[in-house]
């Protein structure tokens, strides 16, 4: 069976890749939208990616994904803005917030989602680590305007859950829901 990403996320097709999943991308224009709580809206914007794209591929497995950032009960999506991003990294700053990623696996008979929620604890940053981190562009494309596997992981004092999740896609536990798809990279 193929599969298809339905995802333009760089950091989501560098995970596959490590882990040797064959697949291919298909970018699905589906507009996000906000649900009652952080995890319905993660996991109802990924089933959307996933059967957008399901409808012009219905023979293959469609894996849809959405990362967001929450603090507070706030959710911080990607900056519209440098101005926007600082905001967020000041908000982010010396706290505690969640990245939630949700996650579709579906098929012409199948769809099964779920979400991983990780804790990540960043350390206080000065405006100049802020100002700094902005001019390397690096969180204009990114939940919460950082990327934990880049720069901005410097601004993490630790996290408790999954490191996968936080870079976009949680990996153990996709690669244990697509062994009931028959896929299986250990085998």
């Amino acid at each position: 069976m193929e599969i298809i990403l339905a995802s333009k996320s760089p950091r989501r097709v560098e995970l596959l890749q490590q882990f040797n999943i064959k697949f291919r991308v298909q970018v699905a224009n589906v507009p996000e939208e906000q649900r009652d709580s952080p995890k319905q809206t993660a996991i109802s914007n990924a089933s959307a990616k996933a059967r957008a794209v399901l409808e012009l591929f219905p023979k293959s497995l469609i894996i849809g994904a959405d990362t967001i950032v929450v603090v507070d009960q706030e959710i911080l999506g990607k900056p519209r803005d440098r101005e926007d991003a600082a905001k967020m990294l000041r908000l982010l700053s010396g706290r505690k917030h969640h990245v939630i990623t949700g996650v579709a696996l579906v098929t012409e008979k199948v769809q099964r989602t779920f979400y991983e929620e990780t804790a990540v604890f960043f350390r206080t940053l000065a405006d100049y680590e802020i100002r700094t981190y902005l001019n390397t562009g690096e969180p204009f494309d990114k939940a919460g305007a950082y990327a934990i596997q880049g720069i901005g992981g410097a601004f993490v004092e630790s996290i408790s859950g999954c490191y996968y999740n936080v870079v976009g896609l949680p990996i153990p536990r996709l690669l244990l829901e697509l062994r009931d798809f028959g896929i299986d990279v250990f085998a």
